[in-house]
């Protein structure tokens, strides 16, 4: 008989110890030419954000902003990808190709 909850404990741990791992993993995304670089966690946990020197000033704050925006939004897909990854191999030979 297929043990479900034995499954479904072993995925729970698997998909535990893959979130884990993804604490460790830094995923990073830039925009104007390097100006702005964000750095993540591939839970998706904002870790830096640094900022060329030169785009500290009023006069370019929109750009800043727009520019910061972007590096984000790079950097938050990239560990959503890792993440699905991630947990896609945790839990995939346990489902049999489900996910």
């Amino acid at each position: 008989m297929f043990d479900l909850f034995g499954k479904l404990s072993q995925i729970q741990q698997k998909m535990k110890e893959g979130k884990e791992r993804l604490a460790n993993v830094t995923l990073e995304g830039e925009a104007g030419n390097g100006a702005v670089k964000v750095a993540v966690d591939g839970n998706r946990q904002v870790k830096s954000i640094d900022v060329a020197a030169e785009l500290l000033v009023p006069e370019r704050k929109e750009e800043l902003e727009d520019l910061m925006i972007s590096a984000l939004n790079k950097a938050l897909k990239a560990a959503e990808n890792s993440w699905e990854a991630e947990m896609k191999n945790a839990a995939g030979g346990m489902l049999g190709g489900l996910l």
